[in-house]
């Protein structure tokens, strides 16, 4: 087998996508990834880089197009590095996307679980209620692919128009007042992101993360951000000080209006602060959500627990068909949210624990707790080892795991398996279209012993 070698072009067929969306050839052998390349395609290939068990290469010509291609329809395509799926149709871009679910269960947990479908947007465009715009060296935007490295955004076709209004009006702001943006080498500097979430109502909170206590001339940034945002409820200064790429602040302080948003999801309203979990788009939480009600498989008699509840959507929403049910949160800020609005949609029988998944998995167990369903909701990072094993050992007839990766999801229902826990039906749903990410929900039941 000839070693591949860089700057040589080669012809290859694209066979599919990796879990970062390049197409994947094999060329003399070797696994290639290519950036811009459409599964099915006959293309010409530019080899850039070579490791020890892949390389990376462009696509420099297109001899067999697939009819999947697409025109990018943004102008900042291929520079930043928030999309990776514009030079796809939707349809193809789904295929990606529950294939991905697909083979990390299969290869990665082992599993013969079939992904039974993947549920599509039904507009792709302007979704994000959450956006989070990184601030250096004077730009406001989204960090070039693989890099920390900001590219000026001006209009972003998957986050809400108030967002890049926001973006827009922080933007003059510092250079009308010579403000300086982070630099994360030095620690120096004071703007580091902008945080606008907007509800379904077009009513937007934003905050302004610093590496600071003050702004200068804050009066004058609140009235931009008013202006340019007209339904803005509240305007937030988030304190951040550590070293770092961190986002969110140690402590916040409301320059005007509220420091809260309320949002309703499900039939239900939620009260969001700024460090509150939410999912970022509203349409398909929900169907996230309906079919995690669905596998959880409840009838009005179980106990349930659901870990990483954030401001208590999914918890809520499965308090309405269980006996009871308890949420964890280690964001003491979700948790007030949570509970406040418990109360105001009258969900009384729902009970909210601040703390670590781990400590509190543990704690419930100790407690001699036996719940029917555990559903979990983890960051991208997964479950922790002592969390799988104390979720396990409270016997659970049914754990519903909801992932926003579905490499950890895989390596988690690995983990499960010894324990007696098995996947029986899983589910990907497209909470983020244009890009790689997606969602899974995923049913494992107990084994009879």
């Amino acid at each position: 087998m000839a070693a591949l070698e860089k700057n040589n072009i080669y012809t290859a067929r694209i066979e599919g996508y990796s879990s970062e969306g390049l197409g994947i050839a094999r060329i003399d052998g070797q696994v290639v990834f290519v950036h811009g390349a459409v599964r099915g395609e006959l293309c010409r290939v530019l080899v850039m880089k070579v490791l020890k068990n892949a390389a990376f290469g462009k696509v420099t010509e297109l001899l067999e197009p697939s009819p999947e291609r697409r025109e990018p329809d943004c102008p900042y395509y291929g520079r930043c590095g928030g999309c990776d799926f514009r030079h796809l149709s939707y349809r193809e871009e789904l295929w990606a996307k529950r294939q991905r679910v697909q083979d990390a269960l299969t290869r990665l947990g082992g599993s013969d679980v079939e992904v039974e479908e993947i549920l599509g947007a039904a507009d792709p465009l302007y979704y994000r209620n959450k956006s989070q715009y990184p601030v250096s060296a004077g730009k406001v935007g989204f960090y070039r692919a693989r890099t920390h490295d900001v590219v000026d955004i001006e209009h972003c076709l998957i986050q809400k128009p108030q967002a890049d209004a926001a973006a827009a009006a922080l933007r003059d702001y510092m250079r009308d007042f010579a403000v300086p943006s982070y630099d994360e080498k030095t620690g120096r500097g004071l703007l580091r992101h902008l945080y606008v979430r907007t509800n379904r109502r077009g009513e937007s909170l934003v905050c302004v993360l610093a590496n600071g206590e003050r702004l200068p001339h804050e009066e004058e940034l609140v009235g931009r951000l008013r202006r340019a945002v007209p339904d803005c409820v509240g305007v937030v200064l988030g304190v951040n000080t550590r070293r770092g790429n961190t986002i969110l602040g140690e402590r916040y302080r409301t320059l005007w209006g509220a420091d809260t948003l309320e949002d309703e999801l499900c039939g239900l309203t939620f009260r969001l602060s700024v460090p509150s979990f939410y999912q970022v788009n509203h349409d398909q939480a929900q169907r996230l959500y309906e079919k995690a009600l669905e596998y959880a498989g409840l009838t009005g008699r179980e106990l349930a627990v659901d870990l990483y509840c954030g401001a208590g959507t999914i918890t809520q929403v499965l308090a309405r068909r269980a006996r009871h049910i308890i949420g964890g949160e280690i964001v003491p800020e979700a948790i007030r949210d949570a509970e406040d609005s418990a109360r105001r949609n009258g969900v009384g029988n729902v009970e909210f624990l601040c703390g670590d998944a781990s400590r509190l998995a543990a704690e419930l167990r100790q407690r001699g707790l036996r719940p029917d369903v555990i559903c979990v909701d983890p960051p991208r990072k997964g479950l922790a080892p002592d969390v799988v094993e104390a979720a396990a050992s409270m016997e659970p007839e049914r754990i519903v795991y909801v992932s926003c990766d579905p490499a950890t999801l895989a390596r988690d229902v690995a983990r499960f398996a010894p324990l007696g826990y098995r996947p029986v039906r899983a589910c990907a749903v497209d909470l983020f279209p244009g890009t790689a990410n997606v969602e899974t929900v995923c049913l494992l039941s107990k084994r009879p012993d």
